[in-house]
C-alpha cells in the first residue's frame, strides 16, 4: 500500500483481495482539498500517550488537566495523572498532552441486552414516535429479565425545520440529542388539551411514522410551553455550564429556524459562528436561542431518567450533515468539495456516498482533536456505552470526489491517536465500546481495536466460523438495522421485497439467502426447514448463546417475529426508518417470543 504525503492511498483492495489503483486526477483532486498542514505541526500536534512511554521532548513542564505542574524529563513516570494536559517546552511551545491508559473500559461480567430503533419502540402514551420515555419502559423491561445493557440508535439532533430527517445517521450534530425523542408529558410546565392528546392519539395509530407531522405537533406544544415560563429553576444555571459547544448548537438551530438547516446558504454575515454579525443576531434572538438550549436541558433529564442504573449503548454515526451545526461550528476542520462513502465491493457494485464532509486529518490534530473528543464525550455520557459506526474511519475514510463513489481514494487518520483518546473518555466515563467492524476490514485493524479493548463486533449472518469460535472481547449479534431479521430470512420476504426494490439480482439474493440458513439449518439444535419463524428465531438465538463473547445482543425486531428489516440500504422510496414494532412497549414483557428470546441468552450467561 502506497500512501503520500497528504495521506492518500494510492491502491486498494477490495474483499476478494483484488488490488485496484485509483485515477490521478482523483488523487489531485483530494490533495487539493486536503492542503499543506503548516512547517511546525509536528511541533505543535497533540501528543497521546499511556503513563511511562517516552516522549520525543528532552524537557518540560505539564500543567496538569486538575491543577498543578510536573516535570518531565524524556518520558511520563508510571504514576502520571491521566487526563488533558497542556505540555510546554523551554523554547515557548504549548501544546496539548493526553494521557491515557490505552485500553478501554470493560465490565468485569458478561452480559445480554436489546437492540432497539427507540423510535420505533412506541408505547400507549407516544405520540407517533418511541420517546425517552418508552426507553425507560424498554430498559425496565430488560433489567427485569436480567438483561445488562440495552442498545439504542443514533439520538442525535438533526435540523428544526418542518421537514425532519428520517435517517439517525445523517445528523446535524454529534454532540446534542433530537427533540422528537422528548415525552411531552414529562416536560414541566407542559399541559396538554384533549385535542393534544386527540392528536397524539392519532399520530400513534398511524402505519408509519411521520416524523414531520411528529415534530410540527410536539414543536408547537413545546414552544407554548417554553414562552410562558422562559426560565424554569435551574435550567439557566445548568445552561451556562455547558459553555460554547451548546451556545454553538442553540445558535445555529435558531438560524436554522429563520434560514433553513443548510448554513452555507445563509447571509454572509451568519456563515461564520465566530463573527459579529452571529453575535449581533443572537442578541436579536436571544429567547429563540434559549429555546433550542431548553430542549437540550429537557432531553438531558429525561435521558437520565431512561437510563437510569442500566448500560444504554448509544451510536455514533461515522459522519455529520455537511450544512449541519458540526459543520458550521467547524468548517475550518472539515473538507470541502468531498464526502464519506465506501469503494465499490461485492455487496454495491457503484459504491456509496453517505453524503458527509469528512475531517480533514491534519486539521483535526490542529485543532487538539477537539471536534472527535467532543463527540466520542457526548454520545457516551450518562449512558454507560458507545458503539462506533464504521470503526475503520479511525483509520482511514473513503473520500468521495466525483460524481459517484466510484471515483474516490482512502485517506489515512492517526488512528493511534484517536483510540487512545477514546480509551480515555472510556476511562472517564466507565463505558464499554463497540466498534461496527463489518465489511471490508484491512489488516491490522481488529488487532489494533483489541490492544485497546474496543469491543468487535461480530454477526451470525456475516461470519463464516460458528458462534463458539468467535473472540470473546467482542459484542455478538444475529442481524442489524441493515440486514435482514430472521423471520425475513426465513420466509423469504426479505429476498422478496429487495427484488420489488431493485436492490439486489434475484439469483444473487437467493444463494446469498441460501448460504446464511445454513447457519442455522446445520446447527445441533437447529429448526427444521418447515419450522415457524418463531421456531427459527428461538434456534438463532440458541446459536448465539454458545458464543463465548463478552455482550450477546438481540434485536427486539427479532424477538417479535418482525419480517422487514429497518433499513434497506440504497432504497431510497421504501419507507426507511420509519417502521414502528407491532407490540407496544408495555407489552413486550408478556410477548412470548420476547420471553423465549430472553431465556435462551439469559440461561447460557448463567
Amino acid at each position: 500500500m502506497t500512501t503520500d504525503r497528504w495521506g492518500i492511498d494510492a491502491t486498494w483492495l477490495d474483499a476478494l483481495d483484488e488490488v485496484h489503483t485509483v485515477e490521478q486526477s482523483t488523487i489531485e483532486a483530494i490533495r487539493a482539498v486536503v492542503g499543506e498542514p503548516p512547517a511546525d505541526l509536528e511541533d505543535t500536534a497533540p501528543i497521546v500517550a499511556r503513563p511511562g512511554d517516552a516522549l520525543e521532548v528532552d524537557h518540560a513542564v505539564v500543567v496538569l488537566e486538575g491543577g498543578g505542574r510536573r516535570d518531565v524529563d524524556g518520558e511520563l513516570d508510571e504514576d502520571f495523572p491521566l487526563g488533558y494536559h497542556r505540555l510546554q517546552t523551554p523554547d515557548g511551545r504549548d501544546r496539548l498532552l493526553v494521557v491515557t491508559p490505552g485500553r478501554c473500559w470493560l465490565p468485569d461480567e458478561r452480559s445480554w441486552g436489546w437492540a432497539v430503533q427507540l423510535y420505533a419502540a412506541r408505547g400507549h402514551g407516544s405520540a407517533g414516535i418511541g420517546d425517552l420515555a418508552d426507553l425507560r419502559t424498554v430498559r425496565e423491561t430488560a433489567q427485569q429479565q436480567g438483561a445488562g445493557f440495552v442498545l439504542v440508535n443514533p439520538l442525535h439532533a438533526v435540523g428544526p425545520g418542518p421537514e425532519q430527517e428520517d435517517s439517525p445517521y445523517l445528523p446535524a450534530t454529534r454532540r446534542f440529542r433530537n427533540p422528537l425523542y422528548l415525552r411531552l408529558d414529562d416536560v414541566p410546565g407542559a399541559r396538554l388539551s384533549d385535542q393534544d392528546r386527540a392528536t397524539a392519539a392519532e399520530l400513534n395509530g398511524r402505519e408509519l411514522t411521520d416524523r414531520d407531522a411528529v415534530w410540527a405537533f410536539k414543536r408547537a406544544v413545546l414552544q407554548r410551553t417554553f414562552d410562558a415560563d422562559h426560565s424554569p429553576a435551574g435550567f439557566r444555571d445548568w445552561w451556562w455550564h455547558q459553555g460554547q459547544p451548546l451556545q454553538d448548537w442553540a445558535t445555529w438551530a435558531a438560524v436554522a429556524d429563520a434560514h433553513g438547516a443548510n448554513w452555507p446558504d445563509w447571509p454572509a454575515e451568519l456563515r461564520d459562528p465566530r463573527s459579529d454579525g452571529v453575535r449581533a443576531w443572537v442578541a436579536d434572538h436571544e429567547q429563540q436561542v434559549a429555546f433550542h438550549a431548553w430542549l437540550q436541558w429537557l432531553l438531558d433529564t429525561q435521558l437520565a431518567a431512561a437510563t437510569g442504573d442500566l448500560t444504554v449503548i448509544q451510536d455514533l454515526p461515522i459522519g455529520v450533515s455537511g450544512g449541519g451545526a458540526d459543520a458550521w461550528a467547524w468548517q475550518d476542520v472539515l473538507a470541502t468539495g468531498v464526502s464519506v462513502g465506501a469503494p465499490p465491493d461485492a455487496f454495491n457494485s457503484k459504491g456509496q456516498d453517505w453524503g458527509s464532509p469528512p475531517l480533514v486529518p491534519w486539521k483535526l490534530r490542529a485543532a487538539d482533536y477537539a471536534p472527535f473528543i467532543e463527540s466520542i464525550r457526548s454520545t457516551m455520557a450518562g449512558a454507560g456505552g458507545l458503539r462506533i459506526d464504521h470503526v475503520m474511519g479511525l483509520f482511514r475514510l473513503w473520500w468521495v470526489a466525483g460524481d459517484d463513489a466510484t471515483a474516490g481514494a482512502y485517506v489515512r487518520y492517526p488512528s493511534e491517536d484517536m483510540l487512545g483518546i477514546v480509551a480515555l473518555e472510556s476511562h472517564r466515563a466507565q463505558a464499554v465500546v463497540v466498534g461496527e467492524d463489518l465489511g471490508t476490514v484491512e489488516d491490522g485493524v481488529r488487532e489494533a481495536m483489541a490492544e485497546h479493548g474496543v469491543l468487535s463486533y461480530r454477526l451470525l449472518w456475516f461470519e463464516d466460523d460458528a458462534p463458539a469460535a468467535w473472540p470473546a472481547e467482542a459484542m455478538a449479534a444475529i442481524t442489524t438495522h441493515d440486514l435482514p431479521t430472521v423471520a425475513g430470512l426465513w420466509t423469504g420476504s426479505d429476498v422478496r421485497e429487495q427484488v420489488e426494490l431493485g436492490t439486489g439480482e434475484e439469483k444473487q439474493l437467493k444463494r446469498d439467502r441460501k448460504q446464511l440458513l445454513a447457519h442455522l439449518t446445520d446447527a445441533p439444535e437447529g429448526p427444521a426447514k418447515r419450522a415457524t419463524p418463531a421456531k427459527a428465531v428461538e434456534a438463532a438465538h440458541r446459536l448465539l448463546a454458545t458464543a463465548p463473547s463478552l455482550l450477546l445482543s438481540a434485536t427486539l425486531d427479532d424477538a417479535l417475529g418482525v419480517e422487514r428489516r429497518p433499513n434497506v440500504p440504497g432504497a431510497m422510496e421504501r419507507a426507511n426508518w420509519r417502521i414502528p414494532l407491532p407490540v407496544p412497549v408495555e407489552e413486550l414483557a408478556g410477548h412470548r417470543g420476547v420471553q423465549t428470546v430472553a431465556r435462551v441468552l439469559g440461561d447460557a450467561l448463567d
